[in-house]
């Protein structure tokens, strides 16, 4: 597989964004799904949506975001979609809680080394790209999230993530934090689910990631850590496992940072750059990647 390109400047802005964006050479047909991160109630670090809008409002897309399986208000839609609001992402953007109603779509997945199927909600299918944007940060579970995060638990509905946690032995919400995969079986059962939705929307899809407020923990985190990192930069690209071994290769790279070790600690300990390596082995992306520098 070729070199994928992966563009990088240390700027960090609304207008960088687009402009990062641009740089990809694409312009995502039809209706556009834009992921984000909608940010756990008491959660400091998430991108708000004033930051997002110059981007959703470049490709006129839809925010889209999906139920958790874990306490907390976005476990169901009721709760969700208050926060949504409160938030300020209904009152600035159209937005569409992909799993609000059922049943859930199901995505295939070939060559799955965990899972062989993705749940999704239904109203991914309504949409004819799909626009990723990535606040990258650490993770509780998967050590850190970016892309690749965002394409699987990000985009699964409550009982795909349920699916997703267990290393594919439960599809329950309520009961399978009981069953947790082990760490290596996490990361691949995200691995798999990610491939499944890339595949979905091949061609038809971009990655935009922010690594600012680089707290140890996600955004999904209602008592989250302060930031430990100062910020790194914009990065972009059409390869999601090419973005996130970028993103983690400038992680590794920032030796001057007092906060990199605990980071590194963080992402280390859960086997975090394993998700990298899996999706790798699915095909869907390269881990050898050209950065492009933007001044």
């Amino acid at each position: 597989m070729a070199r994928s390109k992966v563009y990088f400047t240390k700027k960090i802005s609304p207008e960088t964004v687009v402009e990062m964006y641009e740089r990809l050479g694409v312009d995502l047909p039809g209706r556009v799904a834009v992921k984000v991160h909608s940010g756990e109630e008491g959660n400091q670090n998430y991108l708000r949506p004033e930051f997002m809008r110059p981007m959703v409002e470049r490709v006129k897309g839809t925010i889209c975001e999906a139920n958790t399986a874990y306490s907390g208000q976005r476990n169901t839609s009721e709760k969700h979609l208050k926060l949504l609001k409160n938030h300020g992402w209904s009152d600035t953007f159209q937005v569409d809680l992909l799993d609000e109603t059922g049943p859930d779509a199901v995505l295939p997945i070939p060559g799955g080394k965990i899972l062989k199927q993705d749940l999704v909600g239904k109203d991914l299918l309504n949409y004819d790209s799909l626009l990723v944007l990535s606040h990258f940060k650490g993770h509780p579970m998967g050590g850190f999230g970016g892309a690749l995060k965002q394409l699987s638990i990000g985009c699964a509905s409550a009982a795909g993530k349920a699916l997703i946690h267990s290393g594919g032995t439960d599809g329950n919400a309520e009961s399978c934090w009981g069953n947790h995969a082990s760490k290596d079986g996490f990361t691949e059962a995200m691995a798999d689910a990610a491939s499944a939705v890339y595949r979905h929307f091949e061609g038809r899809c971009a990655f935009v990631s922010m690594m600012c407020n680089l707290s140890v923990d996600c955004d999904c985190c209602e008592v989250a850590e302060d930031p430990c990192m100062a910020d790194i930069g914009t990065l972009s690209s059409l390869d999601p496992v090419a973005l996130d071994k970028a993103c983690l290769d400038l992680i590794y790279a920032a030796v001057d940072d007092p906060g990199q070790k605990h980071f590194i600690e963080r992402v280390e300990s859960r086997h975090g750059g394993h998700i990298i390596e899996a999706a790798e082995k699915l095909g869907f992306g390269t881990t050898e990647y050209e950065l492009i520098m933007v001044e």
